[in-house]
């Protein structure tokens, strides 16, 4: 097992593998900008390194500066967490070549699912199932325009190596097609330098499900269920809960099934996500995440395992602590992701926070990087916490959330809390009755988009 273990991120993810650590008897090292100097991962870890200035490519996406920390902290491996370099796979190259463990899959996994083309043309051949659409990247308009004929409309145009909703365009008819893949390859070429783009069948209603996958790089994998992670806005995620409301027991067994089967084939090593759009009964890939997902501890929390210490056991060459058989789901949890933004814009909030309380109580987990007092920079994502509930029922895990989020205090800064106070009582949650457009539609009518 690992001494010691650099964690190449900062806030609640950077804290998570940090308390992992402390429980494995591994000490840590938090790496932090100037920015960061007086965030609490830099405070918890054992020891710490400023690797640069407040802008990221600097600092947290600066592979010489990460690397240089560990030879001078005397770490041997380096966890990643989620965003910055964790699905990077020159950087995961680079950490091997200066004879460290990445924590997480090989690099050439990272390659194969960061292409989307890639990655639907090796899902297909594993046997998961996939949303219609071209084979690889569409070269002009008029491709365009014959696969939208044949693959039938509404269509949408995506950008290979897209993410974040970025390079995604919708065409509901032949007349708009031509409009929209020209857009979605400018904003392709302007976000990723990369313009190539491909085109699949629109789905009108779905559910955003993913299954949470582990393998231990050896032929070994099983799954963890599903989440539905449907509640989006503008393609990011808000609420996400485990197990899907729409899902079976013998669905979920299915689809979890052919996802293990397909990581172990290939020999994954590590946590990942099969990410699907979900509708009537069908279940169609649209992209792997080959690392921790920010929505993990919903899983967590009804499966009653670790997640982060499994990834760091695995690294260091132990096997897993479990196997399909081991695994058994219990109750109800949900996670929504509470952002330092102002309503109902949700433009980003930086500022000191003056008080920060964090709801307790049986089924409550709460993982933030807040404390009264400190001040949230204007550099990194908004996110600033993670409220986390369980219970033996989705009713009773809704429950909780309603009282949790009435005890959370955050004050000095606009936060994204009145959203969930607001939509717990909507009915359609209250049901599970929602799809990935849901959430846009009602922020329209109640917020104004």
């Amino acid at each position: 097992m690992f001494s010691k273990v650099l964690i190449a991120n900062r806030g609640e993810i950077a804290l998570r593998v940090i308390r992992a650590c402390r429980e494995m008897g591994i000490r840590s090292v938090a790496v932090h900008s100037t920015a960061d100097a007086d965030a609490m991962h830099v405070l918890m870890a054992d020891e710490s390194v400023c690797i640069g200035p407040a802008s990221s490519a600097q600092s947290y996406l600066s592979i010489p500066a990460i690397i240089s920390a560990c030879e001078i902290t005397g770490a041997e491996a380096i966890h990643p967490g989620y965003g910055f370099l964790s699905e990077n796979a020159n950087f995961v190259q680079v950490v091997e070549d200066h004879g460290l463990t990445f924590i997480g899959p090989r690099a050439e996994h990272i390659r194969i699912m960061g292409d989307k083309i890639t990655a639907k043309e090796t899902m297909k051949r594993l046997g998961v199932p996939c949303v219609p659409g071209s084979e690889g990247g569409v070269a002009d308009v008029e491709e365009a325009l014959k696969l939208g004929d044949e693959i039938g409309y509404p269509v949408i145009v995506k950008a290979t190596a897209g993410g974040g909703g970025r390079g995604m365009k919708l065409a509901r008819s032949r007349d708009e097609l031509t409009h929209a893949f020209q857009t979605a390859r400018s904003e392709a070429k302007a976000a990723f330098g990369n313009d190539e783009v491909y085109i699949e069948k629109y789905l009108a209603r779905p559910r955003h499900i993913e299954i949470q996958v582990f393998g231990d790089g050896k032929g070994n994998a099983v799954h963890l269920g599903e989440r539905d992670c449907s509640l989006q806005r503008r393609h990011q995620k808000v609420f996400e809960e485990a197990p899907g409301p729409a899902i079976d027991a013998e669905t979920r067994a299915r689809i979890g099934k052919t996802c293990a089967d397909a990581i172990a084939e290939i020999g994954y090593a590590g946590a990942g996500t099969i990410e699907f759009l979900y509708e009537d009964g069908a279940f169609f890939f649209i992209e792997m995440n080959t690392r921790l997902q920010v929505e993990h501890p919903v899983t967590e929390a009804v499966y009653g395992v670790d997640l982060v210490r499994e990834q760091i056991r695995v690294a260091a060459g132990q096997p897993m602590h479990f196997t399909q058989d081991d695994l058994s789901l219990q109750g109800h949890a949900i996670e929504v992701r509470i952002n330092a933004e102002k309503l109902p814009n949700f433009s980003p909030c930086p500022g000191k926070v003056t008080t920060f309380h964090a709801p307790g109580g049986l089924g409550v987990r709460m993982d933030s990087a807040l404390y009264s007092g400190y001040a949230i920079p204007p550099y990194y994502d908004s996110l600033i916490g993670k409220l986390i509930v369980s219970g033996f029922d989705r009713e009773e895990a809704l429950a909780r959330l309603k009282r949790a989020l009435g005890e959370l205090i955050v004050d000095g800064v606009d936060t994204t809390v009145p959203l969930f106070h607001a939509l717990v009582e909507e009915p359609d949650i209250q049901k599970g009755d929602y799809n990935i457009h849901w959430l846009e539609k009602w922020l329209e009518t109640n917020l104004g988009g």
